[in-house]
């Protein structure tokens, strides 16, 4: 691994957010997703919420499932950390959560949705409210795709129906919604359990 780890701590969030790992561009800003992956995953939450990546820093506290950049793949892109990797900052992810004890975890492509929820396919993740638990504590965990423009997954409308899902069950969580200037839904959300 290289560099220096990276969040985007917010003390009190009520909100977690937990993607892959910081890229090469998270070093040099020293902020998570602050690069293209970042400008999509942002740009959802603006136009489908209307939160700004701002708002969005201030509020939602951002982490990884490992914390420094695991380096290039040869084949192209970032390298996927490995078991190793993910067990060493395993102890970091359940410090965060047992300090923030969140009620909303969204996670961010495969390798979250795997280690939160057990789920490697992201047909069966996304678009669905799950419950899980670490470090002592129960949360809910919405799943998104990595905002990649290397994924494809987004291509296939059906799978772009599931993200609209997840991202409008992020908007009418409570804990989302919560000390927010935004207008809160009363719908009932479903949690599969």
């Amino acid at each position: 691994m290289f560099g220096d780890p990276i969040t985007g701590a917010v003390r009190d969030a009520r909100v977690m957010l937990v993607g892959q790992a910081p890229g090469p561009r998270e070093l040099v800003d020293k902020r998570p997703f602050a690069f293209t992956a970042g400008q999509r995953l942002f740009r959802w939450f603006h136009e489908r919420l209307g939160v700004s990546e701002e708002q969005f820093r201030k509020r939602i506290h951002i982490c990884a499932v490992i914390r420094c950049f695991p380096g290039k793949d040869p084949k192209g892109g970032d390298r996927v950390p490995d078991a190793v990797e993910i067990a060493n900052c395993g102890k970091h992810l359940d410090r965060e959560m047992a300090i923030l004890r969140p009620e909303l975890v969204i996670a961010v492509g495969t390798l979250a949705s795997t280690q939160l929820l057990g789920i490697a396919q992201l047909k069966d993740a996304v678009g669905v409210l799950h419950q899980a638990a670490r470090a002592g504590h129960e949360f809910d965990v919405v799943v998104l795709p990595h905002p990649s423009g290397r994924s494809t997954w987004l291509n296939k409308r059906e799978n772009a129906e599931l993200l609209d899902r997840s991202l409008e069950l992020i908007g009418r969580h409570p804990a989302f919604v919560h000390r927010s200037p935004f207008t809160v839904h009363r719908s009932p959300l479903t949690v599969n359990r």
